[in-house]
């Protein structure tokens, strides 16, 4: 049986169409060798990245982050922000809204035995202060 309509004489030679294969070549090697330069270097690229802050530009500022623990005080849970022990909701967010790095966020870390109430109003007194992000952090027991 015959697939196809072409007559295969014996010792013919094949020939390769050529021109198309150096062009392909060409357009290869000029792209290959143009791509390295038209990339920056990594360490050249500018920062995304802005600090507003009253330092000299380039001048690195190191903040602190906003963490608030929930402690058992001697009346009850209190929160805890740095050294300051507050107990009134209105008191703590005047203190939380006073931080400049509301971009990096607010941390809440509490104790099992804490109410759960406490921690939903510390999360909410970090939103309404403008944190953009407020996590949870769990305190293992002290033993």
């Amino acid at each position: 049986m015959k697939l196809s309509g072409r007559k295969v004489t014996k010792g013919a030679r094949i020939e390769l169409a050529m021109t198309s294969m150096i062009d392909v070549i060409f357009l290869l090697l000029i792209f290959f060798i143009c791509t390295p330069v038209a990339r920056l270097i990594e360490k050249d690229l500018e920062s995304g990245i802005e600090q507003a802050g009253k330092g000299a530009p380039g001048e690195r500022v190191d903040l602190e982050p906003a963490i608030v623990d929930i402690v058992r005080g001697e009346g009850g849970f209190t929160y805890k922000l740095g050294t300051r022990m507050v107990a009134e909701r209105k008191e703590l967010q005047a203190l939380l809204s006073q931080f400049p790095n509301k971009g990096d966020g607010a941390f809440v870390r509490v104790r099992d035995d804490v109410p759960f109430s406490m921690v939903a109003e510390a999360f909410q007194v970090c939103h309404d202060a403008g944190f953009l992000s407020v996590s949870y952090l769990p305190l293992a027991e002290k033993k």
